[in-house]
């Protein structure tokens, strides 16, 4: 009589044969953990279900009431403008269009959004910024060319009249902006220079005698590059340029101000002509974002009026005099970025609902490919693979995460905005450069894993991913390259350090750092280190220490590093040669900050959501404990059992959220319309891929 195969299959004939081979090694990705953690003593593991289908120990998930958590008060306003979208089909983005033709619709896409669905961005941004970021959400959702227009338009050029005009600017232009009689620019980035604003060359050179600035382009490094809605729509630009005053410098010889706004108009009102002295090229076919015309600007002796300054942070008198409130270039330079975070955040927001998108669609699919299984047995769905649980769940986590975070973000510019606190600005100007960071560089990477998670099938352009992907990259380096935005955080968090030992106050973001040098330096406690219950695991409490306790290590070690090689390399050579370190504490630190946003928001009023919210943040902690077990091993902050064990709870976690899967991604609300994908829809996804291609 034959004898089992260890795989239970067949004999030991049959699984030499290639086919059983395969068979068999596949069969090893079904087994699945057992209702309780194995640290519980349950090795066993269990096959999955078939395809699709929901399985004894999954919660009980209320889409609706999860829905109306995550979108609160913007769910009228979105599905409005989706509704809006839906019946107006000639303003539906094709998969293919030229890009000619993608901008020109682009355009079409943003009047119709403002003349005849009513839309007053600016007036938003203003009055209700939280409802702003939910609007350029939803426009995303449709096309993310149409969100980066909108983005240049109302968050750069009319958020620089906002941000750092005076009355007589808002007065001038607000209306006319946000009707859009007034396209715009928002001319920072040089050919030469981008991350190092203070180094731009553009010049602004006061003349007394005519009471005007004249605005020139030095070289050709000067000249104004990626600039968005330049190439054919913008009839204004807010130019960032050098503010030179002749003869106010010692000897006589010009004084450089340092870097100001300045409005320069470059195109007629009427004829929509190029003005003189400006000469405008387009940078051409990009790898993404073709809906968006970015061009290149050069100034030759342009001469504006005086008024033309935007003059909030420092001030030019008709006799040349300048004034300013703020005693430095540094100080009015930091002044004047620092009113330029809008762009940062609403990149952050826009980056989860993509992450959101391409999520939905990824699982989806997983739920609804089926894919081998055992012998005699129906196919599977791939996500009842451990591997694909590996890939995809974390993510679905982590997006959830991010939704949470960056309303708090929202909340804490909405609070900036409306007292210009100092402090709170400091604190979101910070917060800001670490999430948008953090946020991009993940979403970039999860589209791709998402695009291979479909196989064959996410390679389709119709499938939305390598569009997601191409749209979606440069938000790496846009509104401020992510490593710099990083050393930003790791600089300001050093800051905080050095206050810790002088006594003083910390922002309120930093607030645990408090603790940090007593309770979080301090030896591990042996015990602790080894507890590995799932209760103890599952704790907020030993999540965030966790969390909170990688970062205080990385700020003590960093900051004796940084002191040690100043002595021979300087300030800027110690700093370099720490540069890893320090972007490692950056990053640690903003999980930090997620993770504790995350806790605090999932304590809702219903009772079900609360629970599977705590599914997900739990497995959003672990994954991310079990990603840099090494940091925690390497101080015996977490024992070798209790590593075991966090890494079996992960798949444990990851598993019970794939039961709940299709209720979260369904709970983000997105509409066919939003998701587009053949192989993300609701129903009849292979029926709707089919007629994609003709049949």
């Amino acid at each position: 009589m034959a004898t089992m195969s260890r795989s239970g299959y067949g004999s030991d004939d049959e699984d030499s044969t290639p086919a059983m081979r395969r068979l068999r090694r596949l069969s090893l990705h079904l087994l699945q953990p057992s209702d309780r953690p194995a640290s519980e003593g349950a090795n066993a593991l269990a096959p999955a279900a078939c395809a699709g289908k929901r399985r004894a120990g999954g919660l009980d998930v209320d889409a609706a009431a999860l829905t109306a958590y995550l979108r609160g008060r913007h769910l009228a306003t979105q599905e409005r403008l989706y509704r809006f979208f839906v019946e107006r089909p000639e303003l539906h983005t094709p998969v293919e269009l030229p890009m000619a033709a993608h901008r020109e619709l682009c355009f079409r896409q943003m009047t119709a959004l403002v003349r005849e669905a009513g839309v007053r961005p600016l007036s938003l941004m203003a009055d209700d910024p939280d409802e702003y970021f939910a609007v350029m959400e939803a426009v995303g959702g449709l096309d993310i060319s149409l969100a980066v227009k909108f983005g240049v338009q109302y968050s750069l050029w009319g958020g620089s009249i906002i941000n750092l005009g005076t009355k007589k600017h808002r007065e001038k232009y607000f209306d006319k902006i946000d009707n859009l009689d007034y396209p715009g620019c928002f001319a920072m980035t040089e050919l030469h220079h981008g991350s190092n604003v203070q180094a731009l060359q553009t010049t602004a050179t006061f003349d007394s005698v005519t009471d005007e600035f004249i605005i020139d382009t030095p070289n050709n490094g000067a000249i104004k590059w990626w600039i968005g809605n330049s190439a054919l729509h913008g009839k204004f630009a807010t130019v960032f340029a050098r503010l030179i005053l002749p003869l106010q410098g010692k000897g006589g010889e010009p004084a450089d101000m340092g870097i100001h706004a300045f409005i320069v108009p470059i195109r007629d009102l009427e004829t929509h002509a190029v003005l003189p002295g400006i000469e405008i090229n387009d940078c051409g076919h990009k790898i993404g974002l073709n809906g968006v015309d970015n061009g290149a600007l050069r100034f030759r002796s342009v001469r504006i009026p005086r008024d033309n300054l935007l003059n909030r942070f420092g001030d030019v008198a008709r006799d040349g005099k300048y004034t300013s409130s703020l005693p430095t270039i540094n100080k009015r330079f930091a002044a004047t970025l620092g009113e330029l975070v809008g762009g940062r955040v609403s990149l952050a927001y826009s980056s989860v609902g993509i992450l959101k998108v391409a999520v939905t669609i990824a699982v989806r699919y997983a739920l609804l490919r089926q894919q081998f299984g055992p012998p005699k047995q129906p196919e599977i769905s791939v996500l009842d693979y451990q591997s694909h649980q590996h890939k995809l769940m974390p993510m679905l986590a982590s997006a959830y995460a991010f939704h949470f975070a960056r309303q708090y973000l929202v909340d804490k510019y909405s609070e900036m905005k409306k007292t210009n606190d100092e402090d709170i600005s400091a604190d979101v100007h910070v917060l800001s450069s670490g999430l948008k960071s953090y946020i991009t560089s993940y979403t970039a990477k999860s589209i791709s894993i998402c695009r291979e998670s479909c196989g064959g099938h996410g390679y389709a352009a119709v499938n939305r991913f390598g569009g997601l992907r191409n749209d979606h990259d440069i938000f790496q380096t846009f509104e401020g390259d992510n490593t710099v935005l990083l050393q930003q955080v790791a600089g300001d968090l050093l800051k905080q350090y050095q206050q810790k030992f002088k006594g003083g106050t910390l922002s309120v973001t930093w607030n645990y750092l408090r603790d940090s040098m007593s309770t979080y330096l301090s030896q591990p406690n042996p015990v602790t280190a080894r507890w590995e219950g799932e209760d103890h695991l599952r704790d907020p409490k030993f999540q965030l220490d966790a969390f909170r306790y990688r970062t205080s290590r990385l700020l003590h070690s960093v900051a004796a590093r940084l002191q040690k090689h100043m002595k021979t390399l300087g300030g800027f050579g110690a700093w370099n040669r720490c540069l890893n370190h320090l972007l490692t504490l950056a990053e640690s630190h903003v999980e930090a900050v997620i993770l504790a946003r995350f806790i605090e928001a999932r304590n809702c009023p219903d009772a079900k959501t609360r629970e599977v919210l705590k599914l997900v943040c739990d497995l959003y902690a672990l994954d991310r404990i079990w990603k840099d077990i090494g940091t925690y091993r390497n101080v015996d902050y977490v024992a070798p059992n209790k590593a075991k064990a966090i890494h079996k709870l992960v798949d444990y976690l990851s598993y019970q959220v794939r039961l709940v899967a299709r209720e979260l991604v369904d709970a983000f609300d997105l509409p066919d319309e939003v998701i587009r994908a053949p192989i993300g829809m609701q129903s009849e996804a292979y029926a709707q891929y089919t007629q994609c291609v003709g049949f």
